[in-house]
């Protein structure tokens, strides 16, 4: 006792210095200057984080496992145990299961999805999951506009109409992410007749500065109309290392290439981060 009594004024200064440490911390990761889109590495699956200046945090598709929690743990606060909204752009394993692990440990504003019941087993997880936490959710349609405030907001480019006889991937959610200047297009899986379908409705209103290349870079996406409306400065790929799908194939690369995009590929460049400051964009890996 003592001891303790002597060395007193040392130790709340120790835990004063600790608390200050914390607080600077949480002040520096809570300062952003623009906005950051990390597409996560979560194996042969699909994962974005986005956080804007205004702290608005959002979470497209989970990608098939945990992996996803982990990816997280590295792109927030060890303290931030919430996210404003998961988006799920179709009930496919490799985009959903990840979603209900972080549905189950993060506290969740709502979930935006095309409402596609599958029948299986995960989704039927998924849709509970949301009744008992009493989650708003939002049944995605093409025109609608989800605002994230400070300039940022998704436009809902797919599904349109009735979803409800489509297969997951005939009623993909697609959508296009604005902030400021910038643009991302966040295709899901989507395929070539989906492309074709946007082409002949939007045109103009495709162009993206960072493309989500669709399906992890299979040859059913990623055409040669659609690549040249979207005119990509930057395109991510998210695959799995040494899938069994052969993603990407050689001539969705190619076809990049020939457009002039800088390519980025989870499977080698593990989490890809792009930075907006609303005027340009950057990007570390």
């Amino acid at each position: 006792m003592a001891f303790l009594r002597k060395n007193l004024e040392y130790f709340f200064i120790f835990v004063l210095f600790v608390c200050a440490i914390f607080v600077w911390y949480a002040v520096f990761c809570e300062s952003r200057s623009g906005l950051e889109a990390d597409f996560l590495d979560v194996g042969q699956g699909d994962s974005v984080f986005l956080q804007a200046k205004n702290g608005s945090q959002v979470l497209l598709d989970g990608g098939p496992d945990k992996t996803v929690l982990r990816r997280l743990g590295e792109v927030m606060p060890f303290y931030d145990r919430s996210i404003d909204a998961l988006i799920l752009s179709h009930p496919h394993a490799d985009h959903l299961d990840g979603l209900i692990e972080v549905l189950e440990r993060y506290e969740v504003e709502m979930v935006i999805e095309p409402c596609l019941d599958t029948g299986e087993a995960d989704y039927k997880e998924w849709e509970n999951l949301i009744e008992e936490k009493n989650i708003k959710r939002i049944c995605a349609k093409a025109g609608e506009r989800v605002n994230l405030g400070d300039g940022a907001y998704f436009d809902i480019l797919l599904p349109v109409g009735g979803v409800e006889e489509r297969s997951p991937h005939e009623a993909m959610l697609v959508s296009r992410f604005v902030y400021g200047k910038n643009s991302f297009m966040l295709t899901g899986d989507m395929e070539s007749s989906l492309e074709n379908y946007l082409v002949y409705t939007e045109r103009g209103n495709l162009k993206s500065d960072v493309l989500k290349v669709g399906h992890h870079g299979s040859d059913t996406s990623t055409s040669e109309s659609f690549l040249g409306y979207v005119s990509p400065e930057y395109a991510v790929i998210s695959v799995g290392e040494d899938n069994k799908f052969g993603h990407p194939r050689r001539e969705v690369l190619d076809r990049l290439n020939r457009f002039g995009a800088s390519i980025f590929r989870t499977d080698e460049d593990g989490t890809v981060k792009i930075f907006s400051d609303g005027e340009k964009i950057s990007v570390k890996n």
